[in-house]
C-alpha cells in the first residue's frame, strides 16, 4: 500500500513463465463455507466477515514478526468465530513488504494457522509482486505460496483465473450465497474477461469486490476512486450490479464513500489500511458484521493482538491502538438486503399454503381472507361490502359478518392482497378506522357461535398478523385488534380498569404498545402483558400462548417482557360475540383498528413457536 503522496515504490522481484491451466473448478455447488471445524450458522441472518488489510510491515526481512497476524489468526477462528459467526475472511494485498522468497515463505507459514480452519482469500498488492506488472506477470513467489493451490480444499473455493492471480469464492452465509471476488493489484483485459465471466455465471449471487488499489481518501475520510480504480469501476463495477461492497486497502488513512452504479443503486466503496500505525497495524482486523435482520452492517476495527494484553501492562500506545472508534473505522451501513438484490437475486416468499395444512389437533377457528376463507376476495383495494362473511375454516360454526360502525362509510373495510411473508393466506383486510370521525368496521360472531362461550381453560394460543400504516395518520387512540365482547364487571370482575373492558381482548395503545388483557375463570384478576412500540409498515406476527397456568405474548416468535407471572386460567367468555377489527369498549375509549389484519387462529392448547403460524425455530 502507499500513502497517497507517496510515490509507488518500485519492487524487485522478476517475472517468469506464467502458469498454464484454465478455470480451476474446486469445491461442488453445495459446499459450504467455514473450512473443516463447522462452527458457525450458515443460516442464521447474523453472520460476520472479517477483513485484513496490508501485513507487510510485520513481514519485512529482519524486521519480520509474524506474531501480531497469528494472534488476529487464533482471534478469528477461536471462541469469537462461534460467536461473532464468523463465515469468511479476505486479505487486501500487500502481504509483505518485498515479495521475497523468505517473506512470502514466512507470511505463508503464519497463514497455516488458519488453513482448514476458516476460509478466506487474498490478493496480490504491489509489494508482493513486481509493481509494474499486471495478472499476466507469470510466475512469483507470490504465486507459489498464495496461488489457486493453497485455496483447493476450501469448501468456498470456485475457481482462479488462468494466471492465477485472481480468484473467486462463494460463502453460504445468512441463509444465501456470496460471491468474494479477490483482484490482483493491477488486473489486465483477460483479468477482466475472466471476472466478468465469474459474475455472467453467478447472476444471481450479491458480489464483494476485493483489490488492492480502488479509492483513497483525504483527512476526513472521504474516498474517491484512484486512477486505476476508476478503471476498475467504469470497465467492471458500474456495470454490474451485484457488486454492492468493495474493499481495499494500499492507501491510508482509511475512508469511505457511497458511488450510483449504472442501475442507480448504492455501491459502498471503503479503503482499510493501519500500515502507518502503531506496530505496523498490530495485526488490525476489520470486522463486517452483516444483520440481515436489522438490513444493516455494523464495521469494527480492532488488534486482537493488542487486546489480549494485560490491561495493567499496556503501554499508552498499545491502549491507543487496540480498538479503532472513528467515523471510518467504526460504522454502521444501513442495506436493504432484499431490496437492494430484488433485481438479479429475488428472494423466494413462501407459497400459500391450505388450510388443512395449518389446523393442528386442538384448533378451534381460523379466519383467512383469500378465496379459501372470504367469497368477497378479489382485487386490492376492492370495498368489502357489510355484511360479508368471511368463513370460519375449522367447520366449527363461527363464521364471522362484517359489520360498519356507527355511520362509517363502506370504505371502512377493504381486501387487500398485502400479507406478512409467512402468512399462509396471501391476503388480508384493510380497517381503516379512526376517532375524528368516528369510523370503522368490524367482523363479529354471530350470537350462536359457539367460540362465544369456549373457556378455553386446558391453554389456548391466539394468533393474528398484523400491520400499522407507514406513516401511522391514525388518530394514534386506542384501539381493539380483537376481543370477546362480554364485559369484565357482567363476569363479576371488579379488579379491571372498568367493568365495561371486555374479558378478553388483545389492544394496541396510542403509544402502538401491544397490550393483551384477559380476566380468568378461576380468580378476581386481569393479568395483562405489554409489548415494546411497535413498528409501522411492517408485518407482525402476534402469538398469545397460554398454559391454564400464566399467559405468554410473543411477537414475531419473541417473548416480550411484560408478562405477568400472575396466574391465569382459562377465559371468562360469557357467550357474547367474538369480534375483530374493533369492539365497542374500544370505539367508547378510542378508535375502530386502523391497519391490516391477516389470519387469526384460535388454538385450544399451549403451541410452541414452532407451531406458530410462522414457524420460528
Amino acid at each position: 500500500m502507499t500513502h497517497p503522496s507517496l510515490g509507488r515504490r518500485t519492487l524487485l522481484q522478476a517475472a517468469v513463465a506464467a502458469p498454464a491451466g484454465a478455470l480451476l473448478s474446486a469445491a461442488p455447488a453445495h459446499a459450504t463455507s467455514g473450512g473443516g471445524n463447522g462452527r458457525y450458522d450458515r443460516d442464521s441472518p447474523r453472520f460476520t466477515i472479517g477483513v485484513l488489510p496490508d501485513t507487510q510491515y510485520l513481514f519485512d526481512e529482519d524486521r519480520s514478526d509474524p506474531a501480531p497476524l497469528r494472534q488476529t489468526f487464533r482471534f478469528l477462528t477461536g471462541d469469537e468465530r462461534e460467536s461473532r459467526n464468523i463465515a469468511f475472511m479476505t486479505h487486501l494485498g500487500d502481504v509483505t513488504e518485498h515479495g521475497t522468497e523468505d517473506e512470502i515463505g514466512l507470511a505463508g507459514d503464519a497463514f497455516k494457522a488458519i488453513d482448514g480452519k476458516l476460509s478466506y482469500s487474498v490478493l496480490a498488492g504491489n509489494h508482493d509482486v513486481r509493481s509494474s506488472t499486471d495478472d499476466q506477470r507469470g510466475d512469483s513467489a507470490y504465486l507459489r505460496v498464495f496461488g489457486p493451490a493453497r485455496y483447493a480444499a476450501m469448501p468456498t473455493f470456485r475457481g482462479a483465473s488462468p494466471d492465477g492471480y485472481n480468484s473467486y469464492h462463494v460463502l453460504e452465509a445468512g441463509g444465501r450465497q456470496w460471491l468474494v471476488l479477490a483482484l490482483d493489484w493491477r488486473i489486465s483485459d483477460k483479468g477482466l474477461q475472466w471476472a466478468q465471466g465469474v459474475i455472467d455465471a453467478n447472476r444471481t449471487l450479491p458480489a464483494i469486490l476485493t483489490t488492492h488499489d480502488l479509492a483513497w481518501a483525504d483527512a476526513s475520510g472521504k474516498a474517491a476512486l484512484s486512477q486505476y480504480g476508476q478503471r476498475l469501476w467504469d470497465t467492471l463495477i458500474r456495470r454490474n450490479d451485484q457488486i454492492f461492497l468493495t474493499l481495499n486497502g494500499h492507501y491510508w488513512p482509511p475512508g469511505r464513500t457511497v458511488l450510483k452504479n449504472d442501475a442507480g443503486h448504492d455501491v459502498h466503496v471503503h479503503i482499510a489500511n493501519y500500515q502507518d500505525r502503531y506496530y505496523g497495524g498490530a495485526g488490525m482486523v476489520r470486522l463486517y458484521a452483516f444483520d440481515l435482520v436489522r438490513n444493516v452492517i455494523d464495521v469494527e476495527t480492532l488488534s486482537p493482538w493488542l487486546l489480549e494484553r494485560d490491561p495493567e501492562d499496556r503501554t499508552p500506545l498499545e491502549a491507543e491502538n487496540l480498538e479503532l472508534t472513528g467515523p471510518v473505522d467504526r460504522f454502521s451501513i444501513d442495506i436493504d438486503f432484499d431490496e437492494r438484490f430484488a433485481e438479479f437475486a429475488p428472494r423466494p416468499l413462501p407459497p400459500a399454503r391450505p388450510a388443512k395444512a395449518v389446523m393442528p389437533r386442538g384448533t378451534v377457528a381460523y379466519w383467512r381472507f383469500d378465496a379459501e376463507g372470504f367469497a368477497g376476495a378479489g382485487a386490492d383495494g376492492a370495498v368489502v361490502p357489510a355484511g360479508s362473511v368471511v368463513r370460519d375454516l375449522t367447520g366449527g360454526g363461527n363464521d364471522l359478518t362484517m359489520e360498519l360502525l356507527h355511520a362509517s362509510a363502506p370504505e371502512a373495510l377493504k381486501w387487500s392482497a398485502e400479507h406478512h411473508e409467512g402468512q399462509p393466506a396471501h391476503a388480508s383486510l384493510r380497517f381503516d378506522g379512526g376517532k375524528n370521525p368516528d369510523r370503522g368496521a368490524v367482523l363479529r360472531s354471530s350470537a350462536a357461535a359457539p367460540i362465544n362461550s369456549m373457556r378455553l381453560e386446558s391453554g389456548y394460543t391466539i394468533e393474528a398478523f398484523i400491520k400499522l400504516p407507514d406513516p401511522f395518520a391514525g388518530d394514534h387512540a386506542w384501539m381493539g385488534i380483537l376481543s370477546w365482547e362480554g364485559r369484565a364487571g357482567d363476569a363479576g370482575k371488579t379488579s379491571g380498569w372498568s367493568p365495561e373492558e371486555p374479558t378478553c381482548s388483545l389492544n394496541l395503545s396510542p403509544e402502538r404498545f401491544l397490550q393483551y388483557v384477559v380476566y380468568p375463570t378461576d380468580r378476581d384478576a386481569d393479568p395483562t402483558s405489554w409489548s415494546h412500540s411497535l413498528p409501522v409498515g411492517r408485518w407482525i406476527h402476534v402469538a398469545v400462548v397460554n398454559d391454564a397456568r400464566r399467559t405468554v405474548v410473543y411477537v414475531d416468535g419473541s417473548k416480550i417482557a411484560r408478562n405477568p407471572t400472575q396466574p391465569s386460567k382459562g377465559i371468562s367468555t360469557l357467550g357474547r360475540p367474538f369480534a375483530i377489527g374493533g369492539t365497542q369498549f374500544a370505539l367508547k375509549y378510542g378508535q375502530g383498528y386502523y391497519g391490516w389484519i391477516g389470519d387469526v387462529r384460535i388454538v385450544a392448547r399451549a403451541l410452541r413457536p414452532r407451531e406458530f403460524l410462522t414457524p420460528y425455530q
